[in-house]
C-alpha cells in the first residue's frame, strides 16, 4: 500500500531511480566470464564448450551485452572472435571486476568460517622482525585471505594500539600498563649495554663510566610511539643534550656514528660490538634488563589470532635476546 502511494506521488522520480538501477544492470558477472572466455579460447564454440553451455546461448549473452551499452563489443568481419577497443576495454577492466568478486566471495566465506578479514601486528622495536617475517610466510602458505599488517611501535605505543583497536596482538610490550583485559604471555628478558662509537671520547677512558661522566654528553633517546596514553621512560638519565629518533635502528645507528651515547638491547647490537663499531663500557649507571611480553586481548577471538598467540608462544624468544 505505502509502495503503491509513492509511486503515484513521484513517478518521475521513481522512474530515474529505475532507470538508474537498470543501467548498474547491464554489465553482470555472468556476461564478463563469457567474454573472458570467448577472448581466451578465440572463438564462441570453445568458450561455450568452456563454459559449459551451448554456443547459441553465449552468442544470445554477448548480443543482450552489447544491446545493453549500445557498442559493438566484436568485429564480425573476422573468421575468429576479435574484440573492438570497446570489448577489449571492458574485458580488460571486467577481468579487474572478476578477479574481486572471487576474492570477496572467498573472504566472505573465510569469515563465516571464523577467519578474520584483517589481522594486525603492532611490534616493539626492541623485537627483531625476521622472527615474525618467518611467521607471517608459515602463515601464508595456509592458503587464508586473512590481511595481515605490521606496525611498529615502541614502548607505551604497543599498549596503546591494542586499547584504541589499531593492533590485535602487541609484541614485546612491558608489563606496566598490563589490565585484567588482556592476556599476558612472558617472551624472554632483554639485556643493555651501555655503548659508544670507537672514536667517540668515553671510549678510551679506561675506567668504570659513572653517571657524572655522561652528563656532559649527548644522549640518544628513542620517542615512545603512543599519542594519547602516559608515555614509559626507559634507560634515560640527565644529560647536557638530548638527540631524539623514532625507533631502535635509527639509535643504534646514531651512536655507531658518535652523535651521542646511551643504553642499547644487547641483542641488537651483537654484531656491530663484534666488529668493533660499537664499544660497550663498563659502568656503574642503574639501568635493569626488561622484561618483553606478548599481549592480546582476551575478548577477541579468530582463527587468525589463535594460530598467531600460538605461534608466538611457542617460539625461542629467548635464543633471540640472548644470542650465544
Amino acid at each position: 500500500m505505502l509502495l503503491g502511494l509513492v509511486l503515484a506521488a513521484y513517478p518521475a522520480t521513481i522512474g530515474l531511480m529505475q532507470a538508474d538501477f537498470t543501467m548498474q544492470q547491464l554489465i553482470n558477472l555472468d556476461a564478463l566470464r563469457a567474454l573472458d572466455a570467448i577472448e581466451r579460447k578465440g572463438s564462441f564454440a570453445a568458450a561455450a564448450d568452456a563454459l559449459h553451455k551451448v554456443p547459441s546461448a553465449l552468442s544470445y549473452t554477448m548480443s543482450q551485452l552489447e544491446q545493453n551499452l549500445g557498442v559493438s563489443l566484436f568485429d564480425r568481419s573476422k573468421q575468429k572472435a576479435r574484440l573492438t577497443p570497446a570489448g577489449q576495454l571492458l574485458l580488460q577492466q571486467g577481468r579487474e571486476l572478476l578477479k574481486a568478486a572471487d576474492q570477496l566471495q572467498k573472504a566472505v566465506q573465510q569469515l563465516d568460517s571464523g577467519w578474520e578479514a584483517e589481522l594486525t601486528l603492532a611490534l616493539d622495536s626492541v623485537v627483531p622482525a625476521e622472527p615474525v617475517f618467518a611467521l607471517i610466510s608459515q602463515f601464508l602458505q595456509l592458503g587464508k585471505l586473512t590481511r595481515l599488517a605490521l606496525r611498529q611501535e615502541v614502548m607505551a605505543g604497543g599498549w596503546e594500539a591494542l586499547h584504541t583497536g589499531r593492533a590485535d596482538i602487541a609484541i614485546g610490550v612491558p608489563a606496566t600498563q598490563h589490565s585484567g583485559a588482556y592476556h599476558l604471555q612472558l617472551l624472554g628478558e632483554v639485556e643493555f649495554v651501555f655503548a659508544v662509537a670507537p672514536h667517540h671520547p668515553l671510549a678510551e677512558r679506561d675506567k668504570v663510566i659513572t653517571l657524572a661522566d655522561v652528563q656532559q654528553e649527548t644522549a640518544i633517546i628513542v620517542a615512545d610511539s603512543a599519542i594519547d596514553s602516559q608515555k614509559l621512560s626507559s634507560g634515560l638519565f640527565d644529560t647536557r643534550q638530548k638527540v631524539v629518533v623514532a625507533n631502535l635502528a635509527q639509535k643504534i645507528s646514531a651512536q655507531q656514528q658518535g652523535l651521542g651515547v646511551g643504553f642499547l638491547p644487547r641483542h641488537l647490537v651483537q654484531q656491530q660490538l663484534a666488529r668493533g663499531e660499537l664499544i660497550a663500557k663498563q659502568h656503574s649507571i642503574p639501568r635493569d634488563s626488561a622484561k618483553l611480553y606478548l599481549a592480546w586481548h582476551k575478548q577477541q577471538q579468530g582463527n587468525a589470532l589463535s594460530w598467531f598467540c600460538q605461534q608466538l608462544c611457542n617460539y625461542p624468544w629467548q635464543q633471540v635476546f640472548s644470542p650465544s
